[in-house]
């Protein structure tokens, strides 16, 4: 059977049925763009089902409908904040700013080493004698900027 001729003869329940078959691959494979697709599709065999719209604007519809949603979704998606109750897990020198320790060694040429807990921490700011008190400013990865106090 030809597929455009099917498209013609099916109308709108074509691009329904397809819309659902999309949705139904989102379930097995996840990503969210077939989401989209498949709401686009429904869309599109409605506008059909109500008004007649020849085969060509079907599919100018779709490939529009398709490319806001799957665009807003992104847009939207890119901007929207993710609240999490451990918001430094995974960065565990952010979650050092602001607190003071005393040095163990000395600071010299830029950098030194500080014990904060069980862990040993490469740090980096002024030359300073081992003993002085150093407050944390930042974090850049697994070194730690400081500052005396």
């Amino acid at each position: 059977m030809d597929v455009i001729g099917f498209l013609i003869e099916a109308g709108g329940w074509a691009w329904v049925v397809a819309g659902l078959v999309l949705l139904a691959l989102e379930l097995v494979l996840p990503g969210g763009i077939l989401l989209w697709l498949g709401i686009s599709g429904i869309i599109t065999g409605l506008a059909a089902l109500f008004q007649p719209i020849s085969l060509p604007f079907q599919a100018l519809i779709f490939g529009m409908l398709s490319l806001v949603t799957i665009f807003g979704w992104l847009r939207y998606a890119k901007t929207r904040q993710t609240v999490s109750d451990r918001p430094y897990l995974n960065r565990r020198g952010d979650r050092l700013v602001g607190h003071e320790a005393v040095l163990d060694e000395p600071i010299t040429g830029g950098y030194g080493r500080v014990a904060l807990g069980d862990t040993v921490w490469r740090i980096a700011g002024p030359d300073l004698a081992a003993g002085k008190r150093v407050r944390i400013v930042a974090a850049e990865g697994a070194v730690l900027k400081v500052e005396p106090v």
